[in-house]
């Protein structure tokens, strides 16, 4: 029988089904036949009409091949060998001769990890033959692929539903701004690093008048509209807290200049006090502030830092409010120089 219709012996659809990845060599060394799956190991070449050994290196036994008769010696043996092109993918089988001079029979499978193997052609069951244990194998592969894309899921929503609940756990519901408990923790940061930064307590004026003459939905808006304009005043690294009914503490990352802190809160209390439309009704409010920074303290207290601040604020609310006051802790504890 010639090496032309070596493979008619089984018939193709036959060999591709039992040994998907076989190959017929002729007696001139080249190849007749391919399987399948070897086929799509090399999608963009014609492996059939190529000599055998200028596909293939030989990698075991360590003899050097060169021709058809020195293939034929290592018939029988197991074999191992890779692509000469890249991906060099090795291979291991076993070469049969065939009757008649028919030529090489070769049937090769994977020399590397099964599972490599199926990532990098992108094989399924169907490319290997249905008695090969290898279908086992990639059952196996998928169903534990399937398991971890759902634990890689479900890590996906529980981290995503863990941030949801503590952004929940530290902002303001109603204003969207930083909560007590966010500023604290942030507060706290700041001291234990020993940062530079200035810290603002701002108290609404005639805030009460508001709710009480035009209900909680009017003040609800005006609080609204409140921390939109300190979320305007502030830079992108800054922190705005509501932390308070109608409290909110602003916090100034590196910026303890009392020049630029009192001008800051000089913008802020005259865009405060623009009327706000509620409803075809007009609210009016404005704004007190106090103001202190970390340098003036040897050593950094956030509680003392909140209390002189707070100080600061009730003194411009003694001055007659919409106003700002620098606190001086080592004078007053707390009140200081106004704008």
């Amino acid at each position: 029988m010639s090496g032309s219709n070596a493979s008619i012996v089984l018939g193709r659809t036959s060999a591709d089904l039992l040994m998907p990845m076989h190959m017929v060599v002729g007696q001139t060394g080249h190849i007749v036949s391919v399987g399948s799956t070897l086929a799509r190991l090399r999608p963009s070449t014609q492996l059939v009409g190529k000599r055998f050994l200028e596909v293939f290196e030989m990698r075991r036994p360590r003899r050097e091949l060169k021709d058809f008769p020195d293939l034929c010696s290592v018939a029988g043996l197991k074999i191992h060998l890779q692509f000469r092109d890249a991906p060099q993918t090795p291979l291991k089988g076993m070469m049969a001769e065939l009757r008649d001079g028919g030529g090489l029979l070769i049937n090769l499978s994977f020399g590397i990890s099964l599972v490599d193997a199926v990532r990098q052609y992108g094989l399924s069951n169907s490319d290997f033959a249905a008695t090969d244990l290898a279908i086992e194998l990639l059952y196996l592969f998928e169903a534990k692929t399937a398991v971890m894309n759902e634990m890689h899921g479900l890590n996906a929503r529980l981290q995503t539903a863990r941030q949801a609940a503590e952004a929940q756990a530290s902002t303001d519901a109603l204003t969207g701004l930083n909560n007590r408990r966010a500023m604290d923790d942030l507060l706290s940061d700041l001291v234990k690093n020993r940062a530079s930064f200035g810290l603002m307590h701002l108290d609404l004026d005639y805030f009460k008048s508001v709710n009480d003459t035009f209900g909680h939905a009017a003040g609800d808006f005006v609080l609204q509209e409140a921390s939109n304009i300190l979320r305007q005043e502030v830079r992108e690294n800054d922190t705005v807290a509501r932390v308070g009914g109608d409290e909110f503490v602003l916090i100034f990352d590196r910026l303890t200049n009392e020049k630029k802190l009192l001008k800051i809160a000089g913008r802020i209390v005259t865009r405060l006090e623009e009327p706000v439309c509620f409803q075809d009704q007009i609210c009016r409010i404005s704004g007190s502030i106090g103001i202190t920074t970390s340098k003036k303290y040897g050593k950094l207290d956030a509680d003392r830092m909140q209390s002189d601040a707070d100080g600061a604020l009730y003194e411009s609310k003694r001055r007659g409010r919409a106003c700002a006051t620098m606190a001086v802790p080592a004078v007053t504890g707390g009140a200081g120089n106004p704008t």
